[in-house]
């Protein structure tokens, strides 16, 4: 039986998306949802749809508005899973919602083989002016798997180069190339051996797993690794790039030190290397910065943009120069739907609110009062290694006991579980699931912060 708290169809919730006036959605807030027979869409999926899909969990969802989803039996969750940081201004945001109305009437399909469209280049002049100079020129694509795909074949055929390097834990995705330098499941490379040649793994600076805290030790250590692996292993004449997740993400929220990157950025330039900076989940202002590698003042050869770029829309790019893309080549690489101009609509619309809600600014304040109440919720839960992150990309690590850490996925799992039975939805990482993510929209509340608080706290308690 759900809980009073989130068993609420028919009632407004809480956290409009700014600038919005309850009278506004309060259509769409107040549609009916019939809770009598309520589907089981699991059910309904399992004698035509893959099992192939890992899912957090099988619940049947109806419609999502504002910061809230709500299932099939009309219950409503305070929604911090976000599709896994992919609806960043929520549900039905009223602005992303009238562009993508707007452009469906207008264009709906793909132009590219024959010319362009406004948003698609509305959209590549906007994104372009978010980062720092030289990345001026944009690629549009599908999705992040596809953008690391292209940055690889990009990254060869510039430098003439077959390696490319990356690094323990990290995830850039599934298909064959991504898969190539993903190594936070061995479940994602199991019988598809063998991938892309000439690509080596170095460790990571997960500097509370590996390094006991110590950020100093993690980044020497790694860095020194990085410079073995240049002098025993590849010659850096052969490494066409290095990818790097600014913070890993399904490896565990793991921020690279400032001085890491620094590092690489130093070896790339000096070798001709390329680097190429993952921010398919950490970009778009989740660590309340527009791009996570801001944060070190690097600045990458290479950009991989996806999830928040459409709000939810099918829809990633790739970054670089306009020199690095001429070298590339006309028709190295193509896309049928990237860039498609209702995607994009909805890009332009993300930008927009970003920029004139103040919503990196909202990341940070936000984010502080998140890190900080997760904090003291830690002093009192022994199960709770290690809080860290910055703006709304927070890991909450979960260990065995806090001298040995010992990952402890099974109690991070129970308090997902148990904080989504009370209307808190949450993700888990890592590579035992014993980190819970915490990736609110940018434009969370603080009451709304609060509230996943309170749940938080009462799951942690059982």
């Amino acid at each position: 039986m759900a809980s009073a708290a989130h068993t609420t169809a028919a009632r407004q919730p809480e956290g409009l998306p700014r600038g919005v006036s309850q009278r506004t959605l309060r259509a769409a807030y107040t549609r009916p949802v019939d809770t009598s027979d309520a589907l089981d869409l699991a059910a309904l999926a399992d004698a035509n749809m893959s099992p192939i899909l890992g899912r957090y969990m099988d619940k049947s969802w109806s419609h999502g508005i504002g910061h809230r989803l709500y299932d099939t039996a009309g219950n409503s969750y305070l929604d911090f899973a976000n599709g896994i940081a992919v609806t960043a201004l929520g549900h039905a945001h009223p602005r992303v919602a009238a562009a993508v109305h707007a452009q469906v009437d207008r264009l709906m399909g793909p132009v590219h083989a024959i010319g362009f469209s406004e948003p698609t280049v509305k959209l590549a002049q906007m994104l372009a002016d978010t980062l720092p100079d030289p990345l001026d020129s944009v690629l549009f694509l599908n999705s992040g798997s596809e953008t690391i795909d292209a940055a690889i074949k990009l990254a060869r055929r510039v430098t003439g180069r077959p390696a490319v390097i990356a690094f323990r834990g990290a995830f850039h995705g599934r298909t064959i190339g991504a898969m190539s330098v993903t190594t936070s499941s061995l479940n994602y490379r199991r019988g598809c051996e063998p991938l892309l040649p000439a690509v080596y793994i170095t460790v990571y600076p997960g500097v509370y797993r590996y390094y006991g805290g110590d950020e100093q030790k993690a980044v020497a250590d790694s860095l020194k690794h990085f410079d073995g692996l240049l002098s025993t292993t590849v010659s850096p004449d052969e490494v066409a790039a290095v990818v790097i997740e600014p913070v890993q993400g399904e490896g565990g929220y793991y921020p690279a030190p400032a001085a890491f990157l620094q590092g690489l950025r130093e070896r790339c330039t000096r070798h001709g290397i390329l680097l190429i900076a993952d921010e398919v989940q950490s970009g778009y202002g989740r660590t309340g910065d527009m791009w996570a590698f801001q944060e070190s003042g690097i600045v990458p050869d290479v950009v991989c943009v996806a999830k928040a770029i459409a709000n939810g829309l099918p829809l990633s790019a790739v970054v670089a120069s306009k020199d690095t893309m001429q070298a590339w080549g006309k028709g190295a690489h193509g896309t049928t739907y990237g860039g498609n101009p209702v995607a994009c609509a909805a890009g332009v619309a993300v930008l927009e609110t970003i920029a004139e809600e103040g919503l990196l600014e909202n990341a940070r304040a936000r984010g502080a009062e998140l890190l900080g109440g997760l904090r003291e919720l830690m002093a009192d839960s022994p199960a709770i290694g290690d809080v860290r992150g910055r703006g709304l990309m927070i890991g909450v690590e979960f260990v065995k006991d806090r001298a040995s850490r010992i990952p402890d996925g099974s109690t991070a799992d129970a308090v997902i579980e148990r904080a989504r039975d009370a209307g808190l939805l949450l993700l888990s990482c890592g590579m035992a699931h014993q980190v819970i993510r915490w990736i609110p929209p940018l434009d969370v509340t603080v009451a709304e912060v609060e509230e996943s608080l309170r749940i938080f706290e009462g799951a942690l308690r059982g």
